[in-house]
């Protein structure tokens, strides 16, 4: 086994590598934990955006098939926003949900608001008596 630390921020993190054979062991260095943690780096950022952005675990359905539609059509979301990222037309999906809910919220707000002026309060002035 070999242990590597990393500093993240302020914070020391310390991975353990277990490979079967010892010369395999030997020959395993610094380049290539770099190489292995970034392609688990890589998995993380995408199970992290498909839960949170494409909504992955948030189906209503209980059928097999309805299931089954939600996962494909989630990874298929996942893709789509992968691919506007690579031809940089987007530069982050959070950026971009974010943004979406935004202007969805304010077009509610402003088409909500005008009709409930009666909730605006009221203030009078204080009578001593």
């Amino acid at each position: 086994m070999k242990l590597f630390r990393t500093q993240l921020k302020d914070q020391l993190r310390h991975y353990v590598v277990h490979l079967p054979n010892d010369k395999l062991l030997s020959s395993f260095g610094r380049t290539e934990f770099s190489k292995v943690h970034d392609q688990h780096w890589m998995i993380e950022q995408y199970h992290r955006a498909i839960k949170q952005v494409c909504h992955i675990e948030h189906f209503q359905v209980r059928s097999k098939v309805a299931i089954k539609n939600h996962l494909f059509a989630a990874i298929c979301g996942y893709v789509q926003l992968q691919r506007l990222r690579a031809m940089e037309i987007i530069s982050n999906c959070y950026r971009l949900q974010r943004d979406l809910f935004n202007e969805v919220i304010a077009s509610f707000i402003a088409g909500f608001m005008p009709t409930m002026q009666h909730l605006n309060p009221q203030f009078e002035s204080a009578v001593n008596a």
